[in-house]
């Protein structure tokens, strides 16, 4: 039998018991459930829940579990010009969600932003045929359920193909990475962030949290990484984890725009206007390959000072 964690949605390798424990949600960022440790089986969730598809975007399906199950996160399917993709992922899989994925062009690879939602990415992979599983190499000691279709990759990003990259961003964890859709939204780019950076409930703001339910945030210093790795990128919608939680319109203003506020609200950015760029400490200032607007340059130029 194959259980899984109801608290965060881990699946763990098939067995007759359960493990005594989840370290996914003893870890400081998840929590342990007010009943204690709880566990499902698959087969059991397969008769309990159901997975509903909805269409997020142009070529883009979110697949969410009902009831609501674990952490509640929905993943999203790509239909790309390389083919299908999984980003982040969910516990259940079924024959149903098969055959519906199967019409909509089945699926070559799988990517996960982190832990939290690595989910039942082994069962999805087998479902397909084995197709890769890309995850950051930082995360490998966070994987319960080890699999030869896993791929650890190294360094700040690995381009899946020539319309696909992963960017490693930190943050929320030390190899969290995001995933930047070149051709998505119409060729305007659309950006897959999971929790780092999460959609904000008013859609126009993103924020930025090394654990959401223990409510801790990050420092000033990771928050400026962040949005230097993703000016190289254009992106004009942001999608978070939730059901059409999604910053749409001019993203990445409102990616920039947020990081401000974050940065005032901690107390870490000063109201004067300076000349100049200076990178926050360790963190490299990269030039984008396409110019940014002046309002876009302004904003950028705050947020590095301070």
């Amino acid at each position: 039998m194959s259980h899984i964690c109801v608290t965060c949605g881990t699946q763990y390798p098939s067995s007759d018991h359960p493990p005594a424990e989840c370290p996914i949600c003893k870890d400081e960022r998840q929590y342990i459930g007010r009943r204690g440790q709880e566990w499902i089986t698959l087969d059991a969730l397969q008769k309990s829940h159901r997975n509903v598809f909805f269409q997020e975007g142009e070529g883009l399906w979110g697949i969410q579990t009902q009831p609501e199950f674990a952490i509640g996160q929905r993943a999203l399917f790509l239909q790309t010009r390389n083919g299908g993709f999984l980003w982040d992922c969910v516990s259940l899989i079924d024959s149903s969600t098969v055959g519906l994925v199967k019409a909509l062009g089945g699926i070559s690879a799988i990517a996960v932003s982190h832990p939290h939602y690595y989910a039942g990415m082994v069962e999805w992979s087998r479902a397909f045929g084995s197709v890769p599983i890309y995850l950051h190499e930082a995360e490998r000691e966070w994987v319960q359920y080890p699999d030869p279709a896993i791929v650890f990759w190294r360094g700040e990003t690995h381009r899946v193909n020539d319309d696909l990259t992963l960017i490693r961003v930190g943050g929320h964890f030390t190899g969290f990475q995001v995933l930047h859709w070149a051709s998505g939204e119409g060729g305007k780019g659309a950006l897959m962030t999971g929790d780092m950076p999460q959609v904000c409930p008013d859609r126009r703001y993103v924020s930025f949290m090394y654990s959401y339910p223990n409510l801790v945030p990050v420092d000033a210093a990771t928050v400026r990484g962040i949005v230097s790795k993703l000016e190289l990128y254009n992106f004009s919608k942001l999608y978070g984890a939730w059901p059409k939680f999604a910053v749409s319109g001019d993203a990445k203003t409102a990616l920039q725009r947020s990081a401000e506020r974050y940065l005032r609200a901690i107390g870490a950015l000063s109201e004067q206007k300076t000349q100049g760029v200076r990178s926050s400490p360790g963190v490299a200032a990269a030039a984008p390959p396409t110019r940014l607007s002046s309002k876009q340059s302004k904003r950028t130029n705050r947020i590095r000072r301070g």
